[in-house]
């Protein structure tokens, strides 16, 4: 099992989850991150610290939701690990709850 990181991320990017995984599972993006589910140790510390309530364990995707875990290992190929906390873009907050965000992912 392991965590993903869905849409609500997207344009947000907040990192307060990345601060308190123990294995440095996070990947960066432009503006989202990713868990590389090889990495990911299921420990759930990251979901109360992600301010978008966008991490979810990969069981409890709905079924619109589930090619989110595939995005997350593809692009965790490609971006690199991130392992400390950074500040969030200053128009997060205004991109937080923002529905059908996917488009805007910059990979």
């Amino acid at each position: 099992m392991t965590f993903v990181v869905t849409e609500n991320c997207i344009k947000c990017k907040y990192t307060d989850c990345v601060a308190v995984c123990p294995v440095d599972a996070f990947c960066e993006g432009p503006n989202f991150l990713a868990i590389d589910p090889v990495i990911c140790i299921d420990c759930e510390l990251c979901v109360p610290e992600c301010p978008a309530d966008a991490i979810i364990q990969d069981i409890e995707l709905s079924e619109d939701q589930h090619h989110y875990l595939a995005l997350n290992e593809e692009l965790c190929e490609h971006w690199p690990p991130i392992t400390a906390l950074k500040a969030a873009p200053d128009d997060a907050d205004s991109w937080n709850g923002v529905q059908d965000k996917l488009t805007l992912l910059e990979r």
